[in-house]
């Protein structure tokens, strides 16, 4: 069992229109993530109850989290991301909506929990304009954590597609793009997820559950390799317990 610490935007406002996180880009890997038992927890930049973008889909699993006890009792006070202690944490999700583009980029609490978890050797990942939360973020080596990486992310073309391309603050591939990103774009509203090493990111609402998968599986991989490393010790302590018990004969 892993914990997974999955960010949703403060911001409920774009260009006068209200806005806030995608339900189903929240909904979707959070069903992953319990189903596969992993722990999940919500955190935000402003902390308590995040706004929801009200023109998300509703589906079957956003009513299942909209119903969930547990999940809104979590969402009616996130933790404040300044707050967040990310040693505690295997994985970060960045959820996506428009409001992301508002108060991702540039906080300093939110790079703080993206640096740290990735220079931890744990797994960051994000969908649609969650990426948002990728740009300026420099890592221990010196580089941006984009940079040189393959990265999916909204495109400029959906964003032109849905009529905000003059209401975002900017287009979020051609900035992930300007910091080094190798981007991956599929065709408009098409599911796209891709893997660098323990970088995932998804480009639309479509990818969200397939970003959460990659997650799992990463997470799967660790935990064998740790479960591994633990019998490999006890392996070697029974050995040198035998050694000792051999002297002492």
């Amino acid at each position: 069992m892993k914990k997974v610490l999955l960010v949703l935007t403060s911001a409920d406002e774009l260009a006068g229109e209200p806005t806030g996180y995608t339900l189903s880009e929240a909904a979707d890997p959070w069903k992953v993530f319990r189903d596969a038992g992993h722990v999940v927890d919500f955190a935000s930049p402003q902390g308590g109850r995040p706004p929801v973008d009200p023109g998300g889909d509703r589906t079957e699993v956003t009513e299942l989290f909209e119903e969930d006890a547990a999940v809104q009792a979590s969402l009616a006070n996130t933790a404040k991301l300044e707050f967040v202690e990310v040693d505690q944490y295997d994985a970060v999700y960045l959820v996506g909506g428009h409001g992301t583009m508002v108060d991702f980029r540039g906080n300093p609490h939110l790079a703080r929990v993206v640096r740290e978890l990735a220079d931890g050797g744990g797994v960051v990942s994000a969908v649609c304009h969650g990426p948002s939360g990728l740009l300026d973020v420099e890592l221990a080596n010196g580089l941006r954590i984009v940079e040189g990486r393959k990265v999916a992310a909204f495109t400029d073309s959906e964003e032109r597609a849905l009529g905000k391309e003059d209401q975002v603050p900017f287009l979020l591939s051609s900035e992930l793009e300007a910091q080094g990103a190798k981007l991956v774009d599929a065709e408009d509203w098409e599911e796209n997820v891709v893997v660098d090493d323990l970088l995932v990111t998804g480009q639309n609402p479509a990818s969200a559950a397939g970003v959460a998968k990659e997650v799992v599986k990463i997470l799967t991989t660790l935990v064998r390799e740790e479960k591994a490393e633990e019998e490999a010790a006890a392996q070697e302590l029974r050995a040198e317990k035998d050694a000792e018990k051999a002297d002492d004969e």
